[in-house]
């Protein structure tokens, strides 16, 4: 990702993380009938191909920002990609009470990130 600043970098980054920690974390919800260890080990092997795009991102986005400031970063990221999954893969949109609940979160990790 050269020419992108390490802010930039790593938003994209931590945007493919939580693609992957989302599917780990909550893909085998469409897998009910399979067995909980078959889950649990093809979630910790997502997990894993999720490390190798979160702590690269941390690294490189510590260069510019904090690590408090990542943090909100990646839990604003976290949501989206979440409110995404959960309507297009699991067919569970977000309530309006959630909305309002997330945009909290959001409004909270802003504050972080803005300090």
């Amino acid at each position: 990702m050269a020419g992108l600043s390490p802010g930039l970098t790593a938003a994209l980054l931590l945007t493919v993380s939580n693609i992957f920690m989302t599917i780990a974390w909550y893909g085998h919800l469409k897998f009910k009938a399979a067995p909980l260890v078959t889950v649990v080990l093809i979630s910790w092997g997502i997990a894993l191909i999720e490390y190798c795009f979160a702590v690269p991102a941390n690294r490189i986005g510590h260069a510019t920002l904090t690590a408090p400031q990542l943090k909100g970063m990646q839990e604003i990221i976290s949501i989206l990609v979440f409110a995404v999954f959960s309507t297009t893969v699991l067919g569970q949109p977000i309530s309006a009470r959630q909305a309002l609940g997330f945009a909290l979160i959001v409004v909270a990790a802003v504050l972080i990130i803005g300090d």
